[in-house]
């Protein structure tokens, strides 16, 4: 399997994201999105491979559950130095992600808009943490 460059795009705060993988695009990568970040790079006519594309699995749970799967955190977090992983990615057909661009939710802003319990807990984000931890050095 030749291992694409891939880029995973998952924003809250859109602004600039349109130009920030225009520029990706130019350079070889293809883009990897979610969502409402999906919807507007499609938009853009930028080619866009949903996130559920690459899990096998729908999002779910309005949303709440989409990146959080192997397929996605095993092309992260493989070291590309290290032979066995990247056996096993060749092994379970798992592309590597090379970049990862993330916002996380406003938390704050939405608190301090003074914002009832239920919207503050859907701005409490779940999967933008460990896509920057997993997101970090691996060469």
């Amino acid at each position: 399997m030749k291992m694409k460059k891939r880029a995973l795009v998952s924003v809250s705060d859109k602004a600039g994201v349109v130009q920030f993988c225009s520029e990706l695009v130019k350079c070889g990568f293809e883009i990897i999105s979610t969502g409402g970040t999906a919807k507007v790079l499609k938009e853009a006519g930028i080619k866009v491979i949903g996130i559920s594309e690459i899990t096998g699995f729908p999002e779910c749970l309005d949303g709440r559950v989409k990146t959080l799967h192997p397929n996605v955190h095993a092309g992260l977090l493989a070291m590309r130095s290290n032979s066995e992983h990247m056996a096993q990615l060749e092994k379970l057909n798992i592309n590597t992600i090379d970049v990862v661009c993330v916002n996380l939710y406003p938390f704050k802003a939405t608190l301090e808009k003074g914002a009832d319990f239920a919207e503050c807990v859907e701005n409490i984000d779940i999967g933008g943490p460990p896509k920057i931890c997993a997101g970090g050095e691996k060469y």
